[in-house]
């Protein structure tokens, strides 16, 4: 039986075709290499941006419900897209926004929090050999409304589907090596940390306007025990070789519900 793996991918991984085809080739790496991969994607580029500065025009007090509508929209269209190079170069792969997904969500909405994760259909569509894309960012209220999760929500989704799924761990692929002592780009001395507590990521990332994980996602996965990975996408060769690892030594948790509440 293969071992399942969720990957993570972020709007600047994805913000052309030229990217979503080498993202497809990073996907079957990981197949050849004997994994399931469970796929989850953000909005292409500066989608979301460009939705809420929309959203923004067209009204200066967009209602939220409305909003969620809207900026939902991005992230499906990643998965779509994906999903067709994916089915266009062999790979048996299927795309299901968070709903679809199964991800139960408070109904709060552009700041949702995840109730529970039930992913009926993933686990038909895993069983039947499927490579699974999923929405990020998204689910669905006990309403039946759509809802996100907020800025930076496709990180935490994926620690929600991993730990349901019990899939082995969550691997982020970011335009950057792993996570630094401070962020590279304004300090080029900034070091590398190659193993970090959960604890420890979040006290380095808490004051970042857009911190390079959800803090969040960081929490969720401290509750559960989902071990973390951060890699680069730009990388040529060893994608199996993370830069940065977060996880403690405490044993996956197994319960089937999965609550950030």
């Amino acid at each position: 039986m293969r071992l399942r793996i969720v990957l993570k991918f972020g709007g600047k991984s994805l913000s052309s075709v030229e990217k979503i085809h080498k993202i497809k080739d990073i996907i079957k790496f990981y197949i050849d290499t004997g994994y399931q991969p469970i796929v989850v994607v953000s909005a292409m580029g500066n989608t979301t941006d460009e939705l809420l500065n929309l959203a923004h025009t067209v009204v200066s007090a967009p209602p939220k419900r409305e909003l969620d509508m809207l900026v939902s929209c991005g992230e499906r269209i990643s998965m779509a897209l994906l999903t067709m190079a994916l089915v266009d170069s062999g790979v048996q792969a299927v795309s299901f926004t968070g709903s679809q997904s199964g991800i139960l969500t408070t109904n709060d909405f552009t700041e949702a929090k995840i109730i529970c994760v039930r992913p009926h259909r993933i686990e038909e569509a895993l069983k039947k050999g499927f490579i699974v894309v999923v929405a990020g960012f998204q689910g669905v209220s006990q309403d039946r409304e759509v809802t996100t999760l907020g800025r930076g929500g496709s990180d935490t989704t994926a620690v929600a589907l991993c730990h349901a799924l019990c899939a082995q761990k969550v691997c982020y692929f970011k335009d950057v090596e792993g996570l630094f002592t401070e962020n590279p780009r304004l300090n080029p001395e900034a070091t590398l940390v190659e193993k970090i507590d959960y604890s420890g990521a979040e006290a380095l990332l808490e004051n970042e306007k857009r911190p390079l994980l959800h803090i969040r996602a960081l929490i969720l996965a401290k509750k559960l025990s989902v071990p973390l990975e951060i890699l680069s996408y730009e990388k040529g060769s060893d994608l199996l070789k993370a830069g940065t690892v977060i996880h403690e030594n405490t044993p996956l948790k197994k319960e089937f519900i999965t609550s950030e509440l």
